[in-house]
């Protein structure tokens, strides 16, 4: 069978698979609740006008279509590499000029993420701009493009070095995937304490808390809770967004707590409650279960990637004129089996994380003492992104990682009702 024909197959199932998911988000958007909330503080017509509530709808329904074809468009442009036989001819290019091994992987690894990256800039666009329009993003259109050139340089340049060093393993047999997993442990550890003070500065500036009075409180939450931090960052993000959120991240002297200034606009003990959600991550040591998880993932991901691998290639192999998996060749390959395996995973991964994130909501409040202000900052929260407070199934297995705003207000309320009785 023609290699084109397989392209044209993948084609016609990425505009089926397109079509339908369009169809579920679109018959689920009601964005209500279940009978027994209704009309209660869970119930989005409550805190939400009618042009909110349609726009909650549709927005909600656009952003989450845009989520779910992002990965079959990514495994579309592997595919297309593959079948159509440029990964195969930029590779004996590269042979007949007599370039190393070792410079072959990461320039064969870079101009493949700058195919993918080119090529799904449009459908990031259209992202962008259904934001600006609903009042979301506040970024300018030079500055949401510097924002992805940067974030396309750093990807490149962690991807060529790591296929580099992940091509040497595998041209060398034996367990490569297991010698791979165990150098991934100090990567991943390095990774997470460079993010927030060599990665994350790349996209914002980041200063002391101009509110030296939230910050006092702040801290003092802190050293109740036992987070050794002597200061609050704070992120100059109201230049791209309308969101609120605040995080902590970082291991050892690369700790931080970080409140983006969009978060001013709440009132003080909704700020709190938020900053004791994320207080409640590190005393809950789910900054260290987090690498924890990379890391047992990463094996489980390695083991069964290397795998399918195998398969792959002695079942496409032929058509793509590639015979191993240490070719070069070979990498738009490596990074559609780890793409897919990383998507059918989603849901267990999403639920790891929304019980986290429950949990930490619930020592925020256990922390402050009260669920006092909980339920109008969800509140606040879902209505600034138009977030749908119940989302459709596949949307809540698939793209949520924190519980729902209808969950969240009731676990608010209850807390409130319980610590009300006498």
């Amino acid at each position: 069978m023609p290699s084109n024909r397989y392209i044209r197959r993948y084609l016609v199932f990425f505009l089926l698979y397109a079509a339908a998911m369009g169809l579920y988000l679109w018959l689920t958007r009601a964005n209500t609740v279940p009978a027994p909330y209704k009309g209660g503080p869970a119930d989005p017509a409550t805190f939400m006008n009618a042009r909110e509530l349609r726009v909650s709808e549709v927005y909600s329904a656009q952003r989450n279509w845009l989520f779910f074809i992002a990965y079959p468009w990514e495994w579309g442009i592997y595919i297309l590499l593959l079948f159509s036989g440029w990964a195969k001819r930029l590779e004996a290019a590269m042979e007949r000029r007599g370039l190393p091994g070792l410079l072959r992987y990461p320039l064969f690894a870079g101009a493949v993420n700058a195919i993918a990256f080119f090529s799904y800039l449009p459908v990031r666009y259209i992202g962008y701009r259904l934001s600006l329009a609903n009042g979301i993003s506040t970024q300018t259109l030079p500055g949401w493009l510097r924002d992805k050139l940067v974030g396309f340089g750093t990807d490149t340049v962690i991807l060529a070095v790591v296929t580099t060093v992940a091509f040497w393993f595998i041209r060398r047999g034996g367990r490569w995937w297991l010698k791979l997993w165990l150098l991934s442990v100090p990567f991943t550890l390095f990774m997470m304490y460079i993010q927030p003070v060599v990665l994350d500065p790349l996209y914002n500036q980041f200063t002391r808390l101009s509110d030296p009075v939230l910050e006092s409180k702040i801290l003092t939450l802190a050293d109740q809770a036992g987070v050794p931090a002597d200061r609050v960052y704070e992120a100059d993000m109201s230049r791209k967004t309308n969101a609120l959120n605040a995080y902590v991240n970082g291991i050892g002297s690369s700790l931080r707590i970080v409140l983006w200034d969009t978060l001013f606009r709440l009132e003080q003990r909704e700020i709190l409650l938020i900053v004791a959600h994320e207080i409640g991550h590190y005393t809950m040591h789910h900054l260290e279960w987090s690498a924890f998880g990379a890391i047992v993932s990463s094996f489980f991901l390695l083991l069964v990637g290397q795998a399918a691998l195998v398969w792959v290639i002695k079942r496409w192999g032929r058509h793509w004129g590639i015979d191993r998996v240490s070719r070069a060749s070979a990498v738009p390959v490596v990074l559609l089996v780890l793409s897919l395996i990383t998507f059918i995973t989603l849901p267990v991964s999403n639920a790891v994380s929304r019980r986290a994130e429950a949990a930490a909501d619930d020592y925020a409040m256990r922390l402050i003492g009260s669920a006092e202000g909980a339920v109008s900052m969800n509140q606040k929260l879902a209505k600034t992104t138009y977030d749908d407070v119940d989302p459709p199934l596949l949307v809540l297995w698939f793209r949520s990682t924190h519980p729902s705003a209808m969950e969240r207000i009731l676990a608010a309320d209850a807390f409130d009702t319980r610590a009300k009785r006498p």
